[in-house]
């Protein structure tokens, strides 16, 4: 397969946010009276958007919301981004390697998107190709998201690698027909993510940005299933 768009997701895969964000998400919440640690927020909603979140936790725990809250949120997140956000290491090497086109589709908020693209200098490389959970009904692990953006580009999905590190990301892939990569080289993968992100579908997973490349071309030549470590 030689791909017509490589879709990357952006929180864990481009840029190592999502520890932050946990740690943001459950300060928050708790001041709301929330019981959820970082820890259980990584474990349970890495790759989902925030209102699967939000929904979720206000019918287990009964406590409702405020209307504004996300938007509380959101910027709370950007404000700790501006102080601690990075690209995932040597993603830039990777990228200026990659010769296809490329988009970003995430689960998060096209602000929160643009804003830690911005920040790290990753924009230039996925400019006018930004898709998020907002512009379709169903987020990760549905396929919606990845659909869209392939329909956007003109991109068969077939044809779609996907590089992606939450479970949910790989089955939305997946479930898309498209080929998935699994990424396990942020800050928030702990050991065994690799084996997790298999066994959601991945067909390979690496741990280092400047394997991509070599991986993605042996891909097209049939011979890309397996780990890089």
């Amino acid at each position: 397969m030689t791909p017509e768009l490589i879709i990357f997701d952006c929180d864990g895969v481009l840029v190592d946010s999502e520890i932050v964000a946990c740690r943001i998400d459950a300060r928050e919440l708790g001041r709301l009276g929330f019981q959820i640690t970082a820890k259980a927020v990584a474990a349970r909603f890495i790759g989902h958007g925030t209102q699967d979140m939000l929904d979720a936790l206000q019918t287990e725990q009964g406590i409702r919301v405020p209307e504004d809250f996300r938007d509380h949120l959101l910027a709370a997140t950007l404000n700790a981004f501006a102080d601690e956000l990075r690209a995932v290491p040597n993603v830039v090497q990777a990228l200026d390697r990659l010769h296809w086109p490329l988009c970003v589709a995430s689960s998060s908020d096209v602000a929160r998107i643009e804003y830690s693209l911005e920040l790290t200098g990753l924009a230039r490389y996925f400019a006018g190709r930004i898709f998020s959970a907002q512009m379709v009904a169903r987020g990760k692990p549905d396929p919606d998201l990845f659909e869209f953006a392939a329909r956007s580009v003109g991109a068969a999905p077939a044809a779609c690698l996907v590089i992606e590190d939450s479970v949910a990301g790989v089955q939305a892939g997946v479930s898309a027909g498209m080929r998935v990569f699994g990424y396990t080289g942020a800050s928030h993968c702990a050991d065994g993510h690799d084996a997790r992100l298999h066994t959601a579908g991945a067909s390979t997973v690496f741990d280092d940005m400047t394997a991509l490349p070599a991986l993605i071309a042996a891909a097209a030549t049939g011979c890309g299933n397996g780990r890089s470590a």
